[in-house]
């Protein structure tokens, strides 16, 4: 039988509903990261407080895309998704009219992470309706959406100086939220291919498989770095070169892009050449990258440097993904949502780390190093499990190509 092309054999809108809801959310899970240089002039905060303002929509994030993935795997996607896009009003609403304190600000942080978990219902929705030799490309396409983080880091702080206001900023997020609601109500479709709700005591069995914490170390890292440094760049460029709101939203801007559109590149290179083989070259590159990041070059060196950096992390989010669905293809609702979470936690240290160690050493070189570390001891984890999972999946028939 003639196999079909990538388009043919899914559902389109469903792909493209999925999409605009997990961009639109990220676009909002982001905001106070790209408006964070602004806030600072109405809340006095220190480097270690600033931190932990950008990290808490992560760290809200990843609590609830556990709850987000069982809701998936129990209730479906589409509801779930419809349900976080209302719940994700209450903040905006919140920043938008309420907020008179920095511990204000701390609460609608966290209420942000119900944005961030829509991951755990956007790429289900589209993953269930497209063949395994297409999961890399399907699931890329579908995490491309977090590309919204392009649009808070250009025009939040641009609308935020237009109004006189970043709380109207927040306002105005409600809109592209609502579009989103809608077009999802319309459009997306559950694929016939769901499988049926399990039990809670079924999914605590998938914790106890090695390889479910080590795709949450993986996820941890390429999505964690990508999304820590979406919300923390921001003020990493105003603190070390002194650019304004503005310019230094704009520096991140241009290296968020690399990361939110590489990634369905990551999801079809894994699918021609191997999850393992991408990652391990990806996990070095960036490893590199933030080693000579550590050195504090000029502007513009650094700027080049991290663009390459977030590049990779942006690929290894759709290589991960490329293998995830073979390995948990029954459990894809909840792994998502477990791996999801990892990377989450991944997302909320990063800042902590690197505001941290500013604020303890005056200097972002030892908290780049950090980073380097951690994605090169990231490739040595790689070698060490490739040949074990090239030897057991293709022994349970499983489908992903793993090669090494």
């Amino acid at each position: 039988m003639e196999q079909k092309s990538f388009w043919k054999s899914g559902h389109k809108p469903s792909l493209f509903s999925a999409f605009l809801y997990f961009d639109f959310s990220f676009m909002v899970w982001v905001l106070l990261g790209s408006l964070a240089v602004i806030i600072a002039g109405d809340y006095e905060m220190s480097p270690a407080q600033k931190a932990n303002l950008v990290a808490l929509p992560v760290l809200g994030g990843s609590i609830l895309r556990l709850v987000f993935g069982f809701l998936t795997d129990y209730i479906g996607p589409k509801r779930t998704g419809q349900i976080g896009m209302l719940v994700t009003m209450v903040p905006l609403v919140w920043g938008w009219r309420f907020v008179d304190s920095l511990g204000d600000l701390y609460i609608v942080a966290l209420l942000l992470g119900v944005a961030g978990a829509s991951f755990a219902a956007a790429l289900p929705l589209a993953s269930r309706w497209y063949p395994p030799q297409y999961q890399g490309l399907a699931m890329g396409i579908a995490g491309a959406g977090n590309s919204g983080t392009v649009i808070s880091t250009l025009f939040a702080n641009r609308l935020a100086q237009h109004y006189g206001s970043w709380e109207v900023v927040f306002g105005l997020a409600i809109i592209p939220i609502a579009v989103a609601l809608i077009v999802f109500t319309v459009f997306a479709k559950e694929s016939p291919n769901r499988p049926a709700p399990k039990k809670l005591s079924e999914y605590a069995g998938i914790l106890k498989q090695r390889d479910a914490w080590l795709f949450c170390i993986m996820y941890s890292v390429t999505f964690g770095g990508f999304v820590g440094l979406s919300n923390y760049l921001t003020i990493f460029f105003n603190q070390q070169y002194g650019l304004s709101a503005v310019q230094a939203a704009d520096f991140t801007t241009f290296c968020v892009i690399a990361g939110s559109f590489f990634r369905p590149v990551g999801g079809y290179l894994s699918d021609r050449i191997g999850g393992i083989r991408m990652l391990i070259i990806l996990y070095a590159a960036a490893g590199i990258m933030f080693a000579l990041v550590s050195s504090i070059p000029p502007q513009y060196v650094v700027l080049g440097l991290l663009f390459i950096a977030m590049m990779c992390l942006g690929m290894g989010n759709g290589s991960v993904f490329q293998l995830v669905p073979q390995r948990f293809g029954n459990e894809i609702g909840l792994m998502t949502g477990i791996v999801g979470a990892a990377g989450g936690i991944g997302g909320y240290l990063l800042p902590i780390i690197l505001g941290n160690v500013y604020q303890q050493t005056g200097s972002y070189t030892p908290g780049f190093l950090i980073l380097s570390a951690i994605a090169l001891l990231c490739v040595v984890m790689m070698f060490v499990v490739q040949g074990q999972w090239k030897t057991k999946w293709l022994a349970q028939g499983g489908k992903a190509r793993v090669q090494a």
